[in-house]
């Protein structure tokens, strides 16, 4: 089978390859390339669904991409949704071709988080575009750019590892208007020479953005943030909470079940079972509920939209549950004062997940909430001894 020779955007990151790839790291287009049969590195090895041949180029071959989803792909998006599978789901940077672009073809640039790449291939149907992408470390357009991986530093050098001058006769390149935050187009004009044409919010306005001579309208413009978006992120959000739920539930039986004599379970299921319930109300409270009713509840703070759902859920709880009928005080105390923090600290995560909020106003939140998170936990631990030691007739 003959050998292809793709264009490398960067250097190669596989120690096994190093030997045997030496010699053609010159002639890749992108580090993506050189994967799979394509490559005597990858020997033995077999091409993912999503890639589909080689496209020609003056200074080597970039890989052509399938704009549609295969199942893995349907698969890799509801593990990236809903797992830390997301933490490593990802492609690897430089060019890719979508349809049969040429020299006059457009550029669109996009982040490495293969679900981010994904949405995009997926807008392309019927097009011949070039695809860019920035090595942002696996993360979205959106993220990256905050941290400033989706950058003009990067950009700026992945244009000049492909040559990108030497493939397109034209100077235009398409960044996501989310990743505007990062990118400094005048920085990026004067030293590639291409200009930055922010593009739409969303991938599937682009088709339309770029038939209309790269114009966009007002709708294009517009980040809608709907109750169905909010809703697809909450498993995000509700997994990593529901992992630490087991050691919350240990240490909840063991302080009502821990007596001077021993651990009695009957007791520590008696008396904790209200505050487990409790803390999984706490957890859907937070990473469901003021997700989904987001722009319905008071404040522009995610610490405080929590706070809000938080008291409401604990309020509507504590009614239903043994602890007001247990007569102990400071057991409500701790109930009132600890959980809608809890679900506080789980609806402040969420900040990561939406295009609204800032690093300036995440870090304010942080700043002004750890505190106060870590006083209640203190307070109603302080309060959970007293009322151990009361119980053991020692106060």
């Amino acid at each position: 089978m003959k050998e292809l020779k793709f264009i490398s955007a960067g250097k190669q990151n596989d120690k096994n390859t190093a030997s045997c790839c030496s010699a053609e790291k010159k002639n890749l287009i992108s580090e993506a390339s050189a994967i799979k049969d394509t490559c005597c590195c990858t020997e033995n090895s077999k091409l993912p669904e999503w890639i589909t041949g080689a496209a020609e180029t003056p200074v080597g071959k970039a890989c052509k991409v399938s704009t549609a989803w295969s199942l893995a792909d349907h698969w890799g998006q509801i593990k990236s949704r809903t797992s830390g599978f997301r933490m490593k789901y990802s492609v690897k940077p430089g060019l890719y071709a979508a349809g049969n672009p040429d020299k006059d073809s457009d550029v669109l640039v996009s982040a490495n988080y293969k679900l981010s790449f994904d949405i995009l291939r997926r807008s392309l149907q019927g097009m011949n575009v070039w695809i860019l992408v920035l090595d942002t470390n696996g993360i979205n357009v959106w993220c990256a750019a905050g941290k400033g991986t989706f950058g003009t530093n990067e950009l700026v050098n992945r244009v000049q590892e492909v040559q990108l001058n030497k493939i397109v006769n034209h100077n235009r390149l398409i960044v996501p208007q989310l990743g505007a935050v990062g990118v400094n187009a005048r920085s990026v004009q004067k030293i590639t020479g291409f200009r930055v044409c922010f593009g739409p919010v969303y991938a599937k306005d682009i088709p339309a953005y770029i038939s209309s001579g790269y114009k966009k309208t007002e709708e294009m413009r517009t980040i809608r943030f709907t109750m169905a978006d909010r809703l697809i992120l909450t498993p995000m959000e509700i997994n990593p909470a529901l992992k630490k739920f087991p050691l919350y539930a240990l240490i909840v039986l063991l302080i009502f079940g821990l007596k001077p004599s021993g651990i009695f379970f009957r007791d520590a299921w008696s008396g904790g079972m209200p505050f487990l319930f409790l803390g999984l109300i706490s957890v859907f409270a937070g990473a469901l509920a003021t997700p989904v009713l987001l722009p319905f509840v008071p404040f522009r703070s995610f610490a405080l939209k929590g706070w809000i759902a938080g008291m409401l859920a604990a309020f509507f709880t504590i009614q239903s549950s043994g602890i007001i009928h247990q007569g102990n005080i400071i057991l409500l105390i701790v109930a009132c004062l600890f959980f809608p923090l809890a679900t506080s600290y789980i609806a402040l995560q969420f900040t990561g997940s939406t295009t609204f909020t800032g690093m300036s106003g995440v870090n304010k939140e942080l700043r002004a909430g750890i505190p106060i998170y870590i006083t209640g936990v203190a307070i109603s631990l302080i309060l959970l001894i007293v009322f151990k030691l009361g119980e053991w007739g020692i106060l």
